[in-house]
């Protein structure tokens, strides 16, 4: 099985605010997303590039996954944000407006042209209506090795105001984007994760969004403040129930007489081989976070 890692709660910081990125580092946010697009002023541009990267450079974030939201490639500022970026080498560098997989093809590029290491991921911003409706065409550049895509993080923010839609409780709206972004996604390979919860002060609704995301399969939500780590955690992990039955389901596909066998009886059940896939999944989460808390 492929190496999970655990992406519950990646939570935006922006880069202009140095005590913010110092604070990232204690934090038990699975993925920090050091940001330099919207977050940022225009005149705060170049000094929060200078930052991120110096704190990239740095380390001392432990565990905690660390991706660059970078400016658009046609806006003033982004050309040199990735230049930044490549040389800084985070785990991933986030790029806004995917719109098209010619974008994913110019960042290639650019890496490429600029001998980035190879660990460094791509991830996309999925915030256009261009983007929902090629969100396939752009999941398959993961396909092309030069691309590195390996995560799709929606904008609902973005979407909503290009679309007109309104964000509204239980996202119905939004619902069928989600969802073929997500199919997209699960298509090629993969991640992806949820947008943002905008009110910092409702938990409730917090919770009822993270829920959504987790049922519908979004591996996890970006934040925008750190009060809202650890109910993303808490949701996006398995509970003792999920855990427990998915331990039964693998322990029983792996006795000898069941080795071969394409579905078993189970606790008055009939369990497909499928499900034990998905019960090492499960598994594999668990087993990822607890790596990660260590």
């Amino acid at each position: 099985m492929t190496e999970i890692r655990p992406r519950r709660s990646a939570l935006y910081m922006p880069g202009s605010n140095l005590r913010a990125i110092e604070k990232a580092r204690t934090l038990p946010a699975d993925v920090l997303i050091l940001d330099l697009e919207d977050s940022v002023a225009p005149d705060a541009k170049a000094e929060a590039r200078a930052q991120v990267c110096a704190a990239v450079e740095q380390g001392g974030f432990g565990p905690r996954e660390v991706v660059i939201r970078i400016n658009a490639l046609d806006s003033p500022w982004g050309e040199d944000d990735l230049a930044a970026a490549a040389r800084t080498a985070p785990d991933a560098i986030l790029v806004p407006k995917v719109s098209s997989p010619e974008t994913l093809a110019a960042v290639g590029l650019r890496l490429r042209r600029l001998k980035t290491a190879e660990t460094v991921r791509i991830w996309a911003m999925i915030e256009t209506a261009h983007a929902i409706l090629r969100a396939d065409a752009i999941a398959s550049a993961t396909h092309d090795v030069d691309t590195r895509l390996s995560c799709f993080v929606l904008g609902l923010n973005d979407l909503a105001r290009e679309t007109q839609t309104r964000l509204v409780p239980g996202r119905a709206p939004m619902l069928p984007w989600m969802m073929i972004a997500l199919a997209a996604a699960r298509a090629n390979g993969i991640a992806i994760l949820d947008g943002v919860y905008n009110n910092l002060s409702d938990q409730e609704g917090l919770r009822a969004e993270c829920e959504q995301a987790r049922d519908a399969g979004f591996d996890g939500k970006t934040l925008i403040h750190p009060n809202q780590i650890a109910l993303a955690n808490t949701i996006f992990s398995p509970t003792p129930a999920e855990l427990e039955e998915a331990q039964a389901v693998a322990s029983a596909f792996e006795k000898p007489e069941n080795v071969g066998r394409g579905a078993i009886a189970l606790n008055g059940r009939m369990v497909e081989r499928l499900h034990a896939d998905m019960a090492q999944r499960v598994l594999g989460l668990a087993q990822a976070i607890e790596k990660r808390c260590v």
